[in-house]
């Protein structure tokens, strides 16, 4: 049995609903608090015990590369300064047995080609896939989303794909499965069909950027002709898969906060900024005294 070591992470999208900000940053780059979106779902990867971090990027994404990246002389600046505790956060943002790749994505073609576009780093193993624009924060002690998915694919050697209830009027924005109900939590997929109208949607369960996926995915990827919106869509290839393979739906227990839209991103901003250790209180006093 082949454990999940790789992780893919999209980031080559253009960000444009965050325009003028990400004019000349990454989306990923924003900041919630004092970390970058990006290094949430890297933080969460590596908990669940990935050690190959694959990022598929575009152009004006070089300050990912960057940011995982040696600051050498960053460091030597802190080190002189005697800043420890500072020095201690730049060179730990991942560990040293962490390997980064960074694959091109030469053109803005969806999620399905930039998963595609792994396929020479993957190869023939099983793999995680993270967006990172779904921030998951999985309660104090327990596993995150991740974590618990990549347990599940051990017991079940299945793919998953991570998914939550969402109002009726909002299918048209998300991947909507269809399934029967196999274990607590858990639902073997028998569709999937991408951001259908409501009164077409075979039912509220939407796909939240998380997946687990067996490297058969690439085959049905190559076959994939564009769908929504102009691009090669990952449901559309996960919904050829299922008549050969098997998938599960997970539903998390993690709080998912949408930070491509500008209220998620906020909503996220928020609760993070109240579970800071160094500035949470004097965050939740300034907002008491906001409300009164």
């Amino acid at each position: 049995m082949k454990k999940i070591t790789k992780a893919v992470f999209p980031v080559a999208g253009l960000g444009s609903r965050f325009l003028p900000a990400t004019k000349a940053q990454p989306k990923e780059m924003l900041t919630l608090v004092d970390k970058p979106l990006i290094q949430y779902a890297v933080e969460e990867a590596i908990a669940a015990g990935i050690t190959e971090l694959i990022f598929v990027t575009g152009r004006n994404k070089r300050a990912i590369e960057d940011h995982f990246d040696t600051a050498y002389e960053l460091e030597s600046e802190l080190e002189a300064a005697n800043k420890t505790a500072l020095l201690d956060i730049v060179q730990n943002v991942i560990p040293k047995s962490v390997t980064c790749i960074y694959i091109r994505q030469p053109a803005a073609l969806g999620l399905g080609h930039a998963v595609l576009c792994a396929k020479p780093v993957v190869g023939d193993n099983p793999f995680a896939v993270l967006l990172a624009d779904d921030l998951m924060l999985a309660e104090l002690g327990h596993p995150n989303t991740t974590e618990q998915m990549v347990a599940l694919y051990a017991q079940e050697q299945a793919s998953i794909v991570a998914v939550q209830n969402v109002p009726l009027v909002q299918t048209n924005q998300y991947g909507i499965v269809r399934g029967v109900s196999y274990k607590d939590h858990i639902e073997r997929m028998t569709g999937i069909v991408e951001k259908p109208a409501s009164n077409a949607a075979p039912s509220t369960l939407a796909v939240a950027g998380r997946y687990i996926l067996n490297s058969a995915i690439f085959s049905y990827l190559e076959r994939t002709e564009k769908g929504s919106g102009g691009e090669i869509q990952l449901t559309d290839a996960i919904a050829a898969m299922l008549k050969d393979h098997p998938y599960l739906t997970y539903r998390f227990s993690a709080m998912r906060y949408d930070c491509g839209s500008k209220l998620g991103y906020l909503k996220a901003s928020v609760t993070l900024g109240l579970l800071h250790r160094e500035v949470g209180e004097e965050f939740k006093a300034f907002l008491h005294n906001m409300q009164s």
